[in-house]
Formats: structure tokens, C-alpha cells, sequence
């Protein structure tokens, strides 16, 4: 196992990306390393990020704009070679059909419920 977990982050709201950092703090499991977040506002950052490193996680906001984490994510698991798993936030439970479509591994709401979020992502991060 790695010294860190290496996640990248991705909304263009500053305040969602410090809301998800504020629930996972930096370590959210004994059995999960300390959290090296990665954050991104644009989609092209995104993917310059998924180029330049490897990511054990990809937490995208399906709210996002101009481009969507639904879109991302799909692109992600059609595009890279071997993608990190990716974790949604949506904000209409109707969404899930399109986080299905996208190959996302699993979906939260939002706003994020503190208490079971790190549990989330500490599931993924195994």
C-alpha cells in the first residue's frame, strides 16, 4: 500500500471541492493512508491530472458547468487505459441512471452527508 490515497477532486464550485474536503479530512479509515487531494475546476484539468499521475479515486460533481461530472466520468472510463474508480455527486436521485451511463463505481448526494461520506470513500480506496 502506497503512503498516500491520491484522489482527484472535481467541481467547478469552490465551495462543493471544500465541502468534500472538509468531510473526508485527511485520513478516512485506520486502514487507509492519509488523503493527497487533487483539485480540479476545469475539465481539461481533469485530464491533464489523470495524464500526469495516478489516482487511486475520482470524485466528480455531476453538477458541475460548463462540463458535467457525468461526461467526465464517461469519458474517463472510455479514454484511460486504467481509470481510478470514480464516485458521483449528484443532487437528484433521478441522476443515478446517468451515473449508471457514465461507469461511475458509486453515487452520493449532495450535499454530502458527513457521517457516512469517508465510509464511501474509504470502500473505494480498498
Amino acid at each position: 500500500m502506497s503512503d498516500t490515497a491520491a484522489i482527484l477532486l472535481y467541481s467547478s464550485d469552490r465551495t462543493v471541492r471544500e465541502a468534500v474536503k472538509a468531510a473526508l479530512g485527511k485520513r478516512v479509515a485506520a486502514d487507509v493512508p492519509p488523503l493527497e487531494i487533487t483539485e480540479a475546476a476545469t475539465e481539461p484539468i481533469v485530464f491533464q491530472a489523470l495524464d500526469s499521475g495516478k489516482f487511486d479515486l475520482a470524485i466528480l460533481d455531476g453538477e458541475a458547468n460548463p462540463s458535467g461530472g457525468f461526461g467526465i466520468a464517461h469519458r474517463i472510463k472510455d479514454e484511460l487505459a486504467d481509470p481510478p474508480p470514480v464516485l458521483l455527486l449528484v443532487v437528484r436521485v433521478a441522476d443515478a441512471w446517468l451515473a449508471t451511463w457514465s461507469g461511475a463505481e458509486a453515487v452520493t448526494m449532495s450535499p454530502i452527508n458527513p457521517l457516512e461520506f469517508p465510509g464511501l470513500v474509504a470502500k473505494l480506496l480498498r
